[in-house]
């Protein structure tokens, strides 16, 4: 009797990390996500899922941050930004907006508007790249639009 099989198991875990959303690199636009999409994310019932696709569109984060407010606190929807955002203007944001951005301080934010105005997408690679690593310039732009 074989107490180990490498193969099933590999097989297991495979199969495993498949039914676990992935949520970095993948960040869904809270304006045009199912509402099913949604309901698998942190935080995220179905009924909220729901008021989300009700509501939209979102002109901007800010509004979808007030809608999630009345019903989860501010630790619980900085986790779910992780996954789920309205991506924001880079010239036009509010820097309240900008600080919705998981990780992003008043610092930062001020890094974010002191470049503007933003005339590429390399522009901004450039100039928060001077802040932080290649990753994070990276992750930062997921939450970005020159619109």
């Amino acid at each position: 009797m074989r107490s180990f099989r490498p193969k099933l198991l590999l097989s297991v875990a495979v199969l495993a990390l498949l039914a676990v959303p992935v949520f970095a690199g993948d960040l869904l636009d809270a304006n045009s996500a199912s509402a099913d999409e949604m309901a698998a994310l942190p935080h995220m019932t179905m009924a909220l899922a729901d008021s989300v696709v009700a509501s939209r569109p979102f002109e901007n984060v800010g509004e979808l941050d007030g809608l999630l407010s009345a019903t989860l606190d501010e630790e619980a929807r900085e986790a779910l930004y992780a996954a789920l955002f309205v991506p924001i203007s880079l010239n036009n944001a509010s820097n309240a907006n900008i600080q919705l951005i998981p990780g992003v301080g008043r610092r930062m934010a001020h890094e974010f508007e002191e470049y503007r105005p933003y005339t590429s997408i390399e522009q901004f690679r450039r100039e928060i790249g001077k802040y932080v690593d290649e990753a994070e310039v990276a992750r930062l732009e997921q939450y970005v639009t020159l619109q």
